[in-house]
């Protein structure tokens, strides 16, 4: 049966598509109906993968605060390369920047995980595609909310 909004809502549970949280007891609405694509499997298998990330970034930052940012560009013989020196030291925190901002979304992701709303679009609350998951796993919205986000961006420059 079809809704003047697409295909009827109703769908069939199985052991490994039960919404997390699930309750028995929940209200019908948007989460109660909505068919989950992620298993406890899947949901582990994504937190393993954003933990991982999560620690290659902090060594990565160690590192950084460690070995790469103890050069001291005034014991460098002449100007180009103290010039060299500081353009490389500044690119390397512009990307440690980059990573500090990913390390929030990781930390973001892993909370829906634990929330029990990964893999759900913030803005229009479906399913994100677990291909999309795969290529991103701190996204927080589906491919087309992504678009249009993108679109509207662009529009404005």
């Amino acid at each position: 049966m079809s809704t003047p909004f697409g295909p009827s809502l109703t769908r069939r549970w199985t052991a490994n598509s039960l919404p997390v949280p699930f309750s028995r007891d929940a209200p019908q609405g948007v989460l109660a109906e909505r068919s989950w694509r992620l298993n406890k499997k899947d949901l582990k298998r994504f937190k393993m993968m954003l933990e991982e990330s999560k620690r290659q970034l902090l060594a990565s930052a160690k590192k950084t605060l460690s070995e790469e940012s103890s050069v001291d560009t005034n014991e460098l013989p002449d100007e180009i390369d103290q010039a060299s020196s500081e353009y490389q030291q500044s690119m390397i925190f512009r990307l440690r920047d980059r990573e500090k901002f990913l390390l929030a979304k990781i930390e973001k992701a892993l909370t829906r995980i634990d929330g029990g709303m990964f893999g759900i679009c913030e803005r229009c609350e479906e399913e994100i595609s677990p291909k999309r998951l795969e290529a991103r796993p701190v996204t927080t919205l589906c491919i087309r909310c992504k678009e249009e986000q993108e679109q509207a961006e662009k529009s404005f420059g």
